[in-house]
């Protein structure tokens, strides 16, 4: 079992920032690494971010190239998402994500609402 806390989420005004965070109760094994998903309403979950736990590879939306940047730090086992540049159709649930062995865990979703 991997249990994902995520944390960061808010209220912010069109171009604003936040930074989300996401401690993992442990390292999953495997190369995937944790990654960011998110959900708006009445839509279906979409990929946000990935980062592998050891390669210099960095995997992004095409809606989140230039404005979010994904990173982690192995020592905390916690993987980061800055997103600058927000936008209304930002606003969803913002979803931690870990992969082991084929099986998805996930955090429990933290708020991130855009306001125009």
């Amino acid at each position: 079992q991997v249990q994902l806390v995520e944390s960061g989420g808010g209220l912010v005004q069109a171009g604003g920032s936040l930074r989300l965070s996401c401690a993992a109760s442990r390292r999953t094994f495997g190369s995937y690494g944790m990654g960011w998903f998110r959900q708006a309403p009445g839509k279906e979950r979409e990929f946000v971010a990935r980062i592998p736990w050891s390669s210099g590879s960095l995997y992004y939306a095409e809606s989140a190239k230039g404005r979010f940047t994904i990173s982690r730090d192995n020592a905390k086992n916690t993987v980061y998402l800055q997103m600058n540049g927000l936008k209304p159709e930002d606003t969803a649930v913002y979803y931690c994500n870990a992969r082991e062995r084929g099986y998805d865990y996930w955090g429990q979703g933290t708020q991130v609402t855009v306001s125009s």
